[in-house]
């Protein structure tokens, strides 16, 4: 480990003339040294230190750390707009990176969240000074992987984002009053004003949460913000959280790039949420091993791309590093897990909203056609308990959760063996619905010691003809687990998850003008048995 130099700031002018300002970190000693280049919008003193080291510790590994604010963030100039205004000015950015003094002339971008989705931007425009990235949790396809999921916009996390940046934009206009409204709306988010998706306390400001409420799943909005990877190839570290919401654009960007470049990927994925990264996880401690290893990872994959070092060690290691719950250890593996997949048949005798012995997970498909039905009470939604969507995100004890008789739920016999999943876990229902428009939530649970741990879930938003029967597949988020012999798996469906999504009023009418007041009971039927029952398809972990 080197010594540093004092922090310094740095400036540089985009290609339209707005001034950008860094925090940069150098190291003691004969250069040149590579860049490490973040490009943030909370103030850049933070430096994601949240889930990160400190920018020294990098600079203390030799390397030169850049910690940038972005345009109209921090103390950039500029008017912020989210993500508008990326692809150019991180190539301007990259390029100007690469010439600070001391540099060597190659660049590598690291950061989640945000900063990841900077990464990617500045990966579209190709500068040859950017050699890798290490974009983890965040986003790929901005509305399929980060606004929304089937068809369903994140309520609460997008609302509380909106109204961090609403309150960031207050901060630095010096607006007291309207910092202060937005404080305390973060604080008791505004989830049950009359129109839900448009609070009051956002009404009138530039937010871009207007858009997300407003665009329709197919606009262009949606396509000119994503990153356009087709042409880049780089090399990448790609870093997620099973309980992290943007895993599925993690493992969406990871399987694209994985499959056409030349270069070396390697994605590893912890039992983390969006923040932080360590050991506990909601009401479950996975132990030791499960704190973050990503600033290791980090310096290691930085040291391999851009020093040389140990290149063929890493590149002789499989690719693919999986954290699997309850086993509570890392699998390496060669891909992304697609393997064969095990059924699950929901049966029941018509009280899997009543009593927990109702409804059963088998083996076997019941010959019979049955039905189940769930009666969902805008009134009184169905909790969001954990999970990837929630804030906290995590595995959380939903035993309670799972008594209400707006839930309904399947559980297995006691396992005879261990039953291990890696990869994405499909439910099937057939379905129908007294109001044109319904939600369907589905949560997979581990049942240990007479208590129940969520251990993926998923959520979609549906139309169809009142009382017509539809076939819905829904994908739940990625997942890791094995479950011990002795030990039961549950799922439980829902027709709400609050407030991780708005209420559906059932209405059919888009979610930017739904009223609260409009809100309508609706009762889902659930076929059991027959040739149209209701199943999970769990993807056993390969060989």
């Amino acid at each position: 480990m080197r010594s540093i130099q004092p922090r310094q700031t740095y400036s540089m002018r985009t290609r339209d003339g707005v001034r950008l300002d860094a925090d940069v970190y150098f190291p003691e000693g004969e250069g040149p040294f590579p860049v490490l280049l973040m490009r943030q919008p909370y103030g850049r003193a933070i430096a994601s230190t949240i889930v990160y080291a400190h920018p020294c510790w990098y600079a203390a590994h030799g390397y030169i750390v850049v910690i940038q604010d972005v345009r109209g963030r921090g103390t950039s100039e500029g008017v912020f707009d989210l993500f508008a205004y990326e692809v150019a000015d991180g190539e301007d950015a990259v390029n100007w990176a690469a010439q600070l003094p001391g540099s060597d002339g190659q660049v590598g971008m690291y950061g989640f969240s945000y900063q990841g989705m900077t990464q990617l931007q500045a990966a579209q425009a190709k500068p040859p000074a950017l050699k890798t990235i290490a974009p983890a949790m965040t986003g790929y396809h901005l509305y399929e992987d980060w606004a929304s999921e089937n068809g369903a916009l994140y309520f609460q996390l997008g609302l509380m984002w909106a109204i961090q940046l609403a309150a960031e934009t207050a901060r630095i206009q010096g607006d007291v009053a309207q910092y202060q409204a937005l404080l305390a709306a973060a604080h008791d988010l505004p989830l049950r004003d009359e129109v839900p998706l448009c609070p009051d306390a956002l009404a009138g400001l530039d937010s871009f949460w207007h858009d997300w409420v407003g665009q329709s799943a197919n606009a262009d909005y949606w396509r000119k913000l994503t990153p356009q990877l087709k042409d880049v190839d780089l090399p990448m570290l790609h870093i997620g959280g099973w309980f992290d919401p943007y895993l599925r654009g993690d493992v969406r960007l990871y399987e694209e790039m994985a499959a056409r470049s030349e270069y070396l990927h390697h994605f590893w994925i912890g039992p983390w949420g969006h923040i932080p990264w360590g050991h506990q996880v909601g009401d479950v401690d996975f132990g030791p091993v499960a704190m973050s290893p990503v600033d290791s990872l980090q310096i290691r994959w930085f040291d391999a791309v851009l020093k040389g070092k140990n290149l063929a060690e890493l590149s002789a290691q499989l690719p693919v590093c999986l954290f699997e719950m309850g086993r509570n250890q890392w699998q390496q593996l060669e891909t992304w897990p697609m393997g064969a997949r095990q059924p699950y048949y929901l049966q029941s005798d018509g009280l899997a909203n009543i009593r927990a012995d109702s409804g059963v997970l088998s083996a076997r498909p019941a010959a019979a056609k049955t039905y189940d039905l769930l009666v969902h009470d805008p009134w009184n939604p169905a909790p969001a308990k954990g999970g990837h969507w929630s804030a906290p995100s995590g595995a959380f004890d939903r035993t309670v959760v799972d008594l209400r008789g707006d839930i309904l739920t399947y559980t297995s016999p006691p396992l005879t063996e261990e039953l291990r999943v890696a990869g994405v876990v499909e439910v099937v229902c057939a379905i129908a619905s007294s109001t044109p428009s319904y939600d369907l939530c589905a949560v997979l649970s581990r049942v240990t010691e007479g208590r129940v741990f969520n251990l993926t879930q998923g959520y979609c938003r549906l139309t169809a003809a009142v009382d017509a029967s539809l076939e819905v597949t829904l994908p739940l988020h990625p997942t890791c687990f094995s479950l011990a012999v002795g030990e039961c798996l549950r799922l439980s469906l829902s027709a709400a998850c609050f407030p991780a999504f708005s209420i559906n009023p059932g209405t059919g009418v888009l979610p930017k003008n739904a009223r609260l007041i409009e809100a309508q009971i609706t009762t889902l039927t659930v076929a059991l048995g027959g040739k149209q029952g209701s199943s999970i398809r769990l993807p056993l972990m390969p060989d």
